[in-house]
């Protein structure tokens, strides 16, 4: 296989190595499946809403996907991503944040442009007390993945092979998100954390609206222990620095191919990537967060 003709098949290998799923594009795609509304609700008491992109009733999905799109968008802006997932054999969780319709807004905002730093992290939050079922802070990742568990305990969904994508500013919320799933202290019935097997973060912003970040970067589990794709555009300039800043920690384990480049590697063999954790893709386009998600030339389901 030319690695340099195909990049995407690469970044597979996130999810496979993660998750024992299957390449895209080694089955059949599966038939397109209506997805169900839900409704959830937040800590701070906010409805909102969510959509449930499952796989035929007859086919075990190959992970569970979180979906989440950027500000000022709705799991609309990423339907088409989620299709294509789901078409691959992944189920698919898409939520609309707090004040994007129709999800509520509690007594907060309902303009999503007048989120601020407060609102954006409980989005995130996933924290309080020594019982993850009973937390005191639970926002919309977190309400979502509470749902996932619900459906895992009578088989239809796996828990434990969950992948969350994250949009634009949203990329940064999951890299909240997953620093604090994997931060639960496990209990004497077994792990509470650590559930999140691969991040994906589609045109990630560096800092916005006083949420950065530098946050989930300090800790362990963005260092070392998840892997991570990153995919953007030639004018998402976080993404580098993002990857930049990532590669740096794992000297070893990285792939890049920017733009139509050849790919590199930081393995001492530059033809293994075997060992590789975490990974850039680099398309050539403009677009950037949900548009570059949803964008059926740029075909982002490919390469995750």
């Amino acid at each position: 296989m030319d690695l340099a003709v195909r990049p995407w098949f690469l970044s597979l290998l996130l999810l496979c190595a993660a998750l024992g799923t299957h390449p895209f594009g080694s089955a059949a795609l599966l038939a397109d499946t209506p997805a169900e509304e839900l409704t959830l609700e937040t800590s701070d008491s906010i409805a909102i809403k969510a959509w449930y992109y499952p796989v035929p009733a007859e086919t075990k999905p190959a992970a569970t996907v979180i979906l989440v799109h950027d500000l000022e968008g709705s799991h609309k802006t990423v339907d088409g991503l989620a299709r294509s997932l789901q078409q691959a054999g992944y189920a698919v969780v898409a939520p609309d944040l707090r004040a994007h319709k129709p999800s509520g807004s509690g007594g907060g905002p309902s303009d999503p442009r007048l989120l601020k730093k407060q609102d954006l992290e409980m989005i995130a939050a996933a924290a309080g007390g020594s019982l993850r079922n009973q937390s005191a802070l639970r926002g919309e990742i977190e309400a979502v993945r509470n749902w996932i568990k619900s459906k895992s305990e009578n088989g239809v969904l796996d828990i434990d092979k969950l992948c969350i994508i994250g949009c634009g500013l949203s990329g940064t919320l999951a890299s909240m998100w997953t620093v604090a799933d994997w931060n639960w202290p496990p209990v004497a019935t077994g792990p509470q954390g650590r559930q999140v097997r691969a991040l994906v973060l589609i045109s990630p912003v560096w800092a916005m609206k006083g949420v950065s970040m530098s946050l989930p970067l300090s800790s362990d589990v963005l260092k070392h222990q998840v892997p991570i794709l990153v995919l953007a555009g030639t004018a998402d300039r976080d993404a580098g620095r993002l990857f930049d800043q990532l590669k740096r920690m794992r000297p070893r384990g990285w792939f890049e191919q920017r733009r139509e480049q050849p790919y590199e590697t930081g393995a001492a063999d530059k033809k293994d990537t075997s060992n590789a954790t975490v990974f850039f893709i680099q398309r050539d386009t403009i677009l950037s967060g949900d548009k570059l998600a949803n964008d059926p030339e740029v075909n982002v389901a490919e390469q995750i």
